[in-house]
């Protein structure tokens, strides 16, 4: 794939925490699948409304997959579609941008 930043929706608490210790392990899916679970531009609204709707104090990480090297693997998700995952922790220094997030219930 030729994208270049995903995103992770996060609780803001787990982002606290994350920034407290320099990564992020990933949420309790994540941790459960193995790998962290990205999402770029276009699979972004999906994302948040399949597994967020209605929940509170979020924020959205921008990361920067460039920055993560080769714990990056695309593989096929929701319909064959290709999603970025982290396979290891995601290092806060890889995150541009991290803001309030709110998706409608």
């Amino acid at each position: 794939m030729t994208d270049t930043t995903a995103f992770k929706i996060i609780d803001a608490a787990e982002w606290r925490q994350a920034v407290a210790e320099g990564a992020y392990a990933g949420s309790a899916v994540d941790l459960a699948d193995g790998y962290i679970h990205l999402s770029t531009a276009a699979q972004l609204d999906e994302t948040a409304r399949k597994h967020y709707a209605g929940r509170e104090n979020l924020m959205l990480l921008t990361v920067d997959l460039t920055a993560l090297e080769d714990t990056i693997v695309w593989e096929p998700s929701r319909g064959g579609a290709l999603f970025p995952h982290i396979y290891g922790d995601l290092p806060v220094r890889a995150v541009t941008e991290a803001r309030p997030f709110t998706v409608p219930a």
